[in-house]
C-alpha cells in the first residue's frame, strides 16, 4: 500500500476513534511549504456532533470534491490506457468512449465549482480540459519515444499549475495562487509515474495509480476549506465527521473503479486469474479492501477481520458472475447473483451488530444500487457494447451515498464532532 493510502486510512481511523477534542494547549505541526492547509471556516461553527457533523454543507462539499477528484484520476488512467492499447489512435471507438467518460467527470467538476462561483465554471472547465490534454501529449510522447513531445508536455503542465493557481485564487482569495500551484505538484508527479509504468509495462501501474488517486482527498480538503471559508458554509470541513465521510467516500469510490479495472483485465486475459497483470490488478483491489477494513477497525477493532472477510467474499462473487457471463455459464452467473443477494443480508447484519444506529435491512437495501450497477457494468464489459465506461461511472456514483450512510451511523454511534 502506498504511503498516501496509509495516510488516508489513518485519517479515517483517527476520525472514527477520536471522540473527545484535543486539549487546548496542543499545537499541530505547521504545514510544509509544499502543501496547502485546508482553511478553517470563517463564520462561527455551530457545535454539532454525531450524524449532524457528517451532514453539514461543508462536510458534503468536501466529500463531493473527494469523489469527483478521485474519479478524475481513475477515469483519466482508463482513458490513457485505452489510448495506449489502441496504438495512440484517438479516433478509435473505445478511446473515444473512454475520453467522453473522462470529459463527463471534468464537466461535473466544473459544475461543482460553478455551483459556488457561476462565473468561474466555464474558465475552470477550459483549464481542466487543457491539463488533461497535456497528459495525453505526455502519454503519446512516451509511447512513441518522442522525447521532445514528452518534454513539452511537462513544461506545459508546469505552466498550467501556475495558471490554475491564479484561476482558483481569483475566485477564492483564501487559497493563495502559489500554494495551489504547489499543491498540484504531487498530482502531476504521480500521474507521470503512472503513465511511465503503463507505457513501460513494468507491472507497477496499479500501485502507481492508487498512489496517484491517494493524493486527491487532501486536494479536495484544500479546495473545500477555501470555498467553505469564502462562502461561510455551515459546518467545518476539518471536523472528525467530515474527515470520516470524505475518507469513506475515497475508499468506496476507489473500490468500484479498481474492481472495474481488475474485472476488465481478467476478461481481456481470457479469465486467467493467474496472469501477471490480472494478479497485479486484483492485488490493488485487495489493498483497497484491507484499507476499508482498517477504517472500520479504527472505530470497531473486533469488526475489522469479519468486515475484511465479508468484503473479500462479495468481490469473489462478482468475479464468479463475470466469469460466468464471459464463458456463457448461466448457472454460474445465476449462483453468483444469488450469493450476492445473500451477502447483502449478512453484510447488513454485520454492520448493524457494531453500529446499531444502522438497521440491518436498511444497510442491505443501500447495497442494492451497488450490486445492480456493477452487474450492469459487467454485462456491458462482456458484451462489448461500448457502454462500459458510462456504466462504471454510474456504479462509482452510488458510493458517496453509501459513504454518507456509513459515516453518519458511525459518527452518531461514536458521537464524533
Amino acid at each position: 500500500m502506498s504511503v498516501r493510502a496509509i495516510s488516508v486510512v489513518s485519517m479515517v481511523a483517527a476520525a472514527a476513534l477520536t471522540v473527545t477534542a484535543c486539549s487546548a494547549n496542543e499545537q499541530a505541526a505547521p504545514p510544509s511549504s509544499s502543501t496547502v492547509s485546508a482553511p478553517a471556516t470563517s463564520a462561527p461553527v455551530a457545535a454539532v456532533s454525531g450524524k449532524a457533523s457528517v451532514e453539514t454543507p461543508a462536510a458534503k462539499l468536501r466529500a463531493d470534491l473527494t469523489q469527483l477528484l478521485t474519479e478524475h484520476v481513475y477515469t483519466a488512467a482508463i482513458a490513457l490506457k485505452t489510448a495506449v492499447d489502441a496504438g495512440g489512435k484517438m479516433d478509435d471507438a473505445g478511446v473515444k468512449a473512454a475520453v467522453a467518460n473522462l470529459d463527463a467527470n471534468s464537466v461535473a467538476l466544473s459544475k461543482a465549482i460553478g455551483g459556488a462561483y457561476p462565473a468561474a465554471e466555464a474558465p475552470f472547465l477550459e483549464s481542466w480540459r487543457q491539463h488533461i490534454g497535456f497528459f495525453v501529449d505526455y502519454t503519446l510522447g512516451k509511447a512513441t519515444k518522442d522525447q521532445a513531445k514528452v518534454d513539452k508536455a511537462k513544461t506545459d503542465l508546469d505552466g498550467y499549475r501556475t495558471s490554475f493557481g491564479q484561476l482558483i485564487n481569483s475566485v477564492v482569495p483564501e487559497l493563495p495562487a502559489d500554494a495551489v500551484a504547489e499543491e498540484l505538484k504531487p498530482h502531476t508527479a504521480s500521474i507521470f509515474a503512472t503513465i511511465d509504468s503503463l507505457v513501460a509495462g513494468d507491472g507497477q501501474v496499479f500501485a502507481k495509480l492508487t498512489e496517484a488517486a491517494g493524493h486527491m482527498p487532501m486536494t479536495a480538503a484544500t479546495l473545500a476549506g477555501g470555498i467553505a471559508k469564502n462562502k461561510g458554509l455551515e459546518g467545518d470541513v476539518n471536523s472528525k465527521g467530515a474527515e470520516l465521510r470524505s475518507g469513506l467516500t475515497y475508499l468506496l469510490t476507489s473500490h468500484v473503479d479498481l474492481a472495474g479495472i481488475a474485472l476488465a483485465q481478467a476478461v481481456a486475459k481470457g479469465g486467467d486469474l493467474n496472469e501477471p497483470s490480472v494478479k497485479a490488478a486484483v492485488a490493488a483491489v485487495d489493498a483497497n479492501s484491507v484499507a476499508l477494513s482498517k477504517a472500520i477497525g479504527g472505530a470497531y477493532p473486533a469488526a475489522e477481520a469479519p468486515f475484511l472477510e465479508s468484503w473479500r467474499q462479495h468481490i469473489g462473487f462478482f468475479v464468479d458472475y463475470t466469469l460466468g457471463k464471459a464463458t456463457k455459464d448461466q448457472a454460474k452467473a445465476d449462483k453468483a447473483k444469488a450469493d450476492l443477494e445473500g451477502y447483502r443480508t449478512s453484510f447488513g447484519q454485520l454492520i448493524n451488530s457494531v453500529v446499531p444506529e444502522l438497521p440491518a435491512d436498511a444497510v442491505a437495501q443501500e447495497l442494492k444500487p451497488h450490486t445492480e450497477s456493477v452487474f450492469a457494468t459487467i454485462d456491458s464489459l462482456v458484451a462489448g457494447d461500448g457502454q462500459v465506461f458510462a456504466k462504471l461511472a454510474e456504479a462509482a456514483n452510488h458510493m458517496p451515498m453509501t459513504a454518507a450512510t456509513l459515516a453518519g451511523g458511525i459518527a452518531e454511534n461514536k458521537k464524533l464532532s
